[in-house]
Parts: C-alpha cells; sequence; structure tokens
C-alpha cells in the first residue's frame, strides 16, 4: 500500500466498507490506545469540567425557560398557563411538562433546569461522538466531540438553560440509531417525537424518515409510525387550542412576536443567513474544514454519509421552512446543521483513519495536524476567555442581586400596594417567579397599554451600565421613551438596592 495513489487506496478502502459488518464500519481505529480506553476518559473528563463550571459559574435560566416553570406552576394551581402573555416565547409542551415537574422544587427549580440542560450536554456531546463512531471512526468521533466543546455557543446555552440543547441530543441519539442499525424503525420515531414536543423542526425530520421507510414498510408499519409521526403536532396543536382556544396560536404568537422583535426575514435573505448563521455558530475555521470532509466523505465512502447528510439537508430544510412561515429566523434554528457541520471537519481531521497505512495517509495525517495547529492558533487570537467569563459571572450575580432585592421586606410589602413593573419584558419572568405573583401583578413598562393604569407598587430598575443595557432597554425600541422607562415615575420614593437593581414604591 505504500506505493498506491490516493484514489486508489480511497476506491479499496469505500469498497471494503461496503462489504464490511456495520459493527466494523467504524474503521480501524477503536478508540483504544496504550490500554487506555479514550473515548471513556474523555467522558468522565467532560463529566467533571461540566460539574467544576456548574460549580464555579451558577447560572440560571434563561426567559424561556423560566416562563415554562410559571406556567407549570400555573397548571399546578389549576389555572390555565398564560400563554399569551406580553412577550411570552412560545411553548413547548414537553418543555412546559418538565415545568410541572419542577415547579414544586420553589425558587431552586430554575437552577436545576439549568442542571438538566448541562447533562444534556453531555449526552449530546457523547451522542456525537457516537454517531462519528459509527458513520466514519472512532477517532472522527472523538474529534466531533471535541470540536464541540470549543464551539462555546453550545455550552453556553447549556448554561443558561436553552431547551436546545436536550432537543439536539434527542435529536442526534436518533441519527445513531439509525446509523448502528439501518432502519431501525420505532426508537427512532418515539425519540423523533419527543423531539418534536420541544421543537417543531423535529416533525420534517420525522416526516423525511417516514418517507424513506415508505418503499419497504408493509401497510400496517406506515399507519403505525405515521400515528406517531403526527402525534407531536397534534398533540401541540391540541395544547394550543384547550390553554388559548387557537390550534394555531404557537404558530401565530411566534410569527407575530418575530415581526414585532424584527426577527422575521424574506426569502431573499435565507440563503445569506444559512450560510452566516452556520459561519456563526461552528466559526470559519471548522466550516471551511466541514465543506473538505464532507467531499473526501463523499469520495471515500459516501454510504457512511446517509445519516448525517440526511440530517444536515433536513436541518437547513426546516431553516427555510421557518423563514417561509414568518417565523424568527435566529442562529438557534440551524444547529442540527451546525453539529453535522462539526461532524464533516472531523473527517477532514481525522478521516485518514479509514485509510490503510500508504503515504496517502500519512500525507492526511501531516495536513490534519498542520490544520489542527491552525485552528488552536486562530481560535486564541480570537476568542476572549474574559469576555465568557465576565458574561457568565454577570448572569449570575445579577440573578442573586435581583433575588436579594425582591426578597427584601420593604419590597415585598410594598408590593402589596400594586403591581410590580419594569422597563421592559426581559425581567418580568423572573420577578413574577421569585415573588410568586400571577401576569396581572407584574407589568412591563413598554407595554403602554397596561403600564398606563398603573398608579402605585413598585417599580424595579437598572442600577449598573451593564443592566442598563442589557436588561433597561428594549432593543426593538430606539425612542427616548424607552430610555426613561427606567427612570421612576413621579411619586415613587426609592426603598432598595443592590449593586444591579434598584426599587422605588408608591402607595396609597
Amino acid at each position: 500500500m505504500s506505493t498506491s495513489s490516493a484514489p486508489e487506496t480511497a476506491a479499496r478502502a469505500s469498497a471494503a466498507a461496503s462489504k464490511t459488518p456495520r459493527r466494523a464500519a467504524g474503521g480501524s481505529l477503536t478508540g483504544r490506545a496504550a490500554g487506555w480506553n479514550w473515548p471513556l476518559l474523555l467522558l468522565v473528563a467532560l463529566c467533571a469540567a461540566t460539574l467544576l463550571g456548574a460549580l464555579v459559574y451558577p447560572t440560571y435560566s434563561n426567559y424561556d425557560s423560566v416562563y415554562t416553570l410559571l406556567w407549570g406552576r400555573e397548571l399546578l394551581d389549576g389555572q390555565l398557563p398564560s400563554f399569551d402573555a406580553y412577550r411570552a416565547p412560545t411553548q413547548h409542551p414537553l418543555w412546559v411538562l418538565l415545568g410541572v415537574l419542577l415547579a414544586p422544587l420553589g425558587r431552586n427549580a430554575d437552577r436545576i433546569l439549568v442542571w438538566l440542560t448541562l447533562a444534556s450536554f453531555v449526552v449530546l456531546v457523547h451522542a456525537l461522538y457516537r454517531l462519528g463512531r459509527s458513520s466514519f471512526t472512532a477517532l472522527v468521533g472523538i474529534v466531533a466531540g471535541v470540536i464541540l466543546c470549543t464551539r462555546f455557543d453550545f455550552p453556553f446555552l447549556a448554561a443558561r438553560g436553552y431547551l436546545d440543547v436536550p432537543f439536539l441530543a434527542i435529536v442526534v441519539w436518533a441519527g445513531v440509531l439509525e446509523a448502528e442499525r439501518p432502519r431501525r424503525g420505532a426508537g427512532v420515531y418515539w425519540l423523533l417525537f419527543c423531539a418534536g414536543l420541544l421543537r417543531p423542526e423535529a416533525w420534517l425530520l420525522a416526516g423525511l424518515y417516514w418517507v424513506c421507510m415508505f418503499r419497504k414498510d408493509s401497510w400496517n408499519v406506515r399507519v403505525r409510525t405515521a400515528l406517531i409521526v403526527g402525534a407531536a403536532p397534534i398533540l401541540w396543536m391540541v395544547s394550543d387550542l384547550i390553554v388559548t382556544g387557537d390550534p394555531l396560536f404557537s404558530q401565530n404568537h411566534t410569527s407575530g412576536l418575530a415581526e414585532e422583535l424584527g426577527r422575521n426575514r424574506g426569502i431573499g435573505d435565507l440563503p445569506g443567513a444559512t450560510v452566516t448563521f452556520l459561519k456563526s455558530l461552528v466559526k470559519f475555521p471548522v466550516a471551511v474544514a466541514g465543506l473538505i470532509g464532507v467531499a473526501l466523505a463523499a469520495w471515500l465512502v459516501p454510504t457512511r454519509l446517509r445519516v448525517s447528510l440526511a440530517l444536515f439537508v433536513g436541518g437547513v430544510m426546516t431553516f427555510v421552512a421557518v423563514g417561509l412561515a414568518g417565523l424568527s429566523v435566529i442562529s438557534r434554528y440551524l444547529l442540527v446543521p451546525s453539529l453535522m457541520v462539526m461532524l464533516f471537519a472531523a473527517v477532514a481531521l481525522a478521516g485518514f483513519t479509514m485509510l490503510e497505512d500508504g503515504r496517502a495517509r500519512r500525507a492526511w495525517v501531516v495536513l490534519s495536524a498542520l490544520a489542527v495547529l491552525g485552528g488552536i492558533t486562530w481560535t486564541a487570537l480570537r476568542v476572549d476567555v474574559t469576555r465568557l467569563d465576565n458574561e457568565l459571572t454577570f448572569r449570575g450575580e445579577s440573578r442573586e442581586a435581583l433575588g436579594v432585592l425582591l426578597d427584601d421586606p420593604k419590597v415585598r410589602e410594598a408590593a402589596r400596594c400594586g403591581p410590580v413593573t419594569t422597563p421592559n419584558h426581559k425581567l418580568v419572568p423572573d420577578v413574577r417567579w421569585i415573588l410568586d405573583l400571577p401576569e396581572e401583578r407584574v407589568i412591563a413598562r413598554s407595554d403602554t397599554e397596561h403600564a398606563a393604569r398603573v398608579r402605585t407598587g413598585v417599580e424595579i430598575l437598572s442600577a449598573s451600565r451593564t443592566v442598563f443595557l442589557r436588561q433597561g432597554l428594549d432593543p426593538e425600541d430606539d425612542s427616548i421613551e424607552d430610555t426613561l422607562r427606567n427612570v421612576p415615575s413621579a411619586g415613587y420614593e426609592p426603598i432598595a438596592f443592590t449593586r444591579f437593581y434598584s426599587a422605588y414604591a408608591r402607595c396609597e
């Protein structure tokens, strides 16, 4: 093999792959070297690092997830959840169910939710490793997992309690089941059903899988699996119908909110947005490596691309469908394709393990080493670790400061005089959660229709520049009135302060 050309080596490797049993399809590298089980050791290290990070940076749930806890508490109180509250996020049935389970834990529930999403991130990394191992080789899987851990947007989502992380973990594990045993069927359908109760993108993935399975399935299986595929959107619409009277409330509410917040795009903007968002999520060097990796995999082992390429194409199709439906066009809707780009980049860096020993493999190793050094240098010159530290620290400390302020006896006493108001919608769910108040008792001053009727109560305002820029200003409103919403109203007197927030009250 040392004298064979790269195309000949590739042809032999591809032919061998098509004849190799599925268990052996992972390539020659098993993940063990020098007697060590490296995948297991790296997984343990990731668990330890995640636990340490959670202790050092005690962050809290994001806006959407706090609303989920509020809705869970409302359901436990025998009330319909306030899906239609001012600028409330879109409800996600399975996440609401989690809110019901966590709400009885009280104030600790939002921290526990963050711990669950951090655990989901570990599960996601392991799933991407398994998909890489099953589709290509163990080293490809390891490299894909490492790349994911270094794309800080993803652990940052987990540290803020976003449902996207468990959604991604479920979807990638569905891909793992299919990659390890083609035409797996039931297990894949049920995982995509669960994912479809978290994010509607899974509906399209489930539908595409059903179409791919259609030709060889019996009619009995087709009908049964079609019911599973359709169950998630039906349950979503039923929950909307029960709570709001509109089975399409989530779709209508999301599109309306996207227009209000300026997140919708025209069809002509979608191609550019797709490229921009993917590059932002994976960063430029990984995007380039991903293009090279998918080309190499298509040349060497095209049959092994089946699952990862399907997830990439399905994810992009969903993003386009979201844009055409007038919903929010944001980078989070391209998370599934971005994971596949990372996997393709891992093929570019570690795909030499699919070749037999020879000049082609040795040349690939050298190029991969140079690429890794270049990527490390590029990252070191651009990643601001101090900024990441400040961001995580702020999110934990500001939330703690808000809790201290709202727990002040003066604030709680004044809250009996009238509603608690905030400059805009950003602090509403946190204030409601901490004070255990219903929707009508916490009002955003940017909700001018309701805020105009408030004469007494408590005003929560920013007391630092950072909070003012992030939570005191509405990014969708550049008017003078928006700035003045962080100024206490006439007749309101200061009653409590923390480093980040202040409280003013007026009682009659």
